[in-house]
């Protein structure tokens, strides 16, 4: 099915979704109490593709990860991927087992971390524990210690960014392929890559795969032509330039009539958003497990629905009288994928409950133990008279 909006209509407390059948073509309508989006935050039609000067001259395969062929071969070819992110860091290993030569170009270096593939300490805990309890000490583990690393990386950035070079020279030594990881920015400024049992290390040593740090000049028929100079000989280029941000999947939100513009308001605990009634969010982590934050909202959100069942409640949203709260980017990290699509979002807060954390403990005591009722969520049986009570979000 095909959403491109949903509408509220405060006298019947209810949201009205129109769809396409995508099987049928056939336009239908369903109506509900309350939403919950689970669309995340990227736009999944199409991967994010810079302007690549001489693109339609080039002779081989030019793809994006977003649009895989399904019978790509690259079997002794030379492959160029654009990239240095997640995508990137996951296709270059694997595509250097059959290909020729993987080069890796990337804009600037990004910070990478080997983990291994089956954590040894599991393994270890499972001999004593019991599947529950070793569930529970070991998720408790990674949290905590992914919280050390973070709140370390923040208050000593310097000392900080010697953690994952040691690891990366581990991994090829001290040789010139060093200065491809090396970053200019802070650790946690931007994501950090983690490459699995170090496979992407391991094919930069057997010289199954290379690093190549630069900026296109243009494409041309047989590679990539950079600004220094250097020419990358390709057979195929992967375009594995990222996503783009979107809000709720790009539909569009209609308020008894009018359409809501969610990026002149305030988030509220990163899961509802100021002045849109009976809908929430759900938004992972950005420097954490995607789950941990899925799982406290979806718990919070059924605490919520629970409480208005309980107390037979048709509607209920959250309502800033604050006027000392100021607004602040939603996600604060400075990769290009958050600064090209962040003004499509709800404002973060300075203060709580509409600042947006990313620290699991704190999330944890919020969602899951803090009240339902507070003093900014506010749960009515009768329709919202006029607009008086709306205020434009402080930047």
């Amino acid at each position: 099915m095909q959403v491109k909006s949903v509408h509220w209509d405060t006298h019947s407390a209810t949201w009205s979704i129109p769809y396409i059948n995508r099987s049928s073509g056939e336009s239908r309508e369903l109506t509900s109490n309350f939403i919950v989006s689970c669309t995340g935050y990227y736009s999944y039609k199409g991967g994010y593709e810079p302007e690549f000067s001489g693109k339609d001259s080039f002779k081989g395969a030019f793809v994006h990860p977003q649009h895989w062929p399904n019978k790509l071969n690259y079997a002794n070819k030379k492959v160029v991927i654009i990239g240095s992110g997640a995508t990137a860091v996951s296709l270059v290993p694997e595509m250097a087992k059959k290909s020729a030569l993987v080069t890796m170009l990337q804009r600037s270096p990004t910070y990478m971390v080997s983990v291994p593939h089956e954590d040894k300490s599991v393994k270890y805990l499972r001999k004593f524990l019991s599947y529950k309890w070793e569930y529970r000490v070991t998720r408790t583990q990674k949290v905590a210690f992914q919280y050390s690393i973070i709140h370390f990386s923040r208050t000593f950035p310097k000392q900080a960014k010697n953690l994952p070079l040691r690891g990366v020279r581990e991994q090829i030594g001290d040789s010139s392929e060093m200065e491809y990881f090396k970053p200019k920015y802070n650790p946690w400024d931007e994501r950090l890559c983690a490459v699995k049992d170090g496979d992407l290390f391991k094919a930069v040593r057997k010289g199954k795969a290379l690093v190549v740090t630069g900026t296109i000049k243009e494409i041309t028929e047989n590679g990539v032509q950079l600004h220094s100079g250097e020419f990358l000989e390709a057979d195929i280029i992967v375009s594995a330039t990222g996503l783009n941000l979107e809000f709720f999947g790009g539909i569009n939100i209609f308020v008894d009539g009018k359409e809501f513009d969610p990026t002149q308001r305030l988030n509220y605990k990163g899961i509802m958003v100021e002045q849109l009634p009976n809908i929430g969010f759900i938004f992972g982590y950005s420097n954490a497990s995607w789950t941990l934050k899925a799982d406290l909202t979806a718990e919070y959100l059924c605490r919520l629905i629970n409480h208005m069942d309980k107390s037979d409640t048709r509607q209920c949203m959250p309502v800033n009288s604050d006027s000392r709260v100021v607004g602040k980017d939603f996600l604060d990290l400075h990769s290009g994928y958050v600064q090209r699509g962040i003004h499509k979002f709800p404002f973060a807060g300075n203060k709580t409950p509409w600042k947006l954390f990313q620290i699991y403990p704190i999330d944890l005591m919020i969602l899951r133990y803090g009240k339902v009722e507070d003093s900014v969520m506010r749960f009515t049986n009768t329709p919202q008279t006029g607009e008086s009570d709306v205020q434009a979000m402080p930047a």
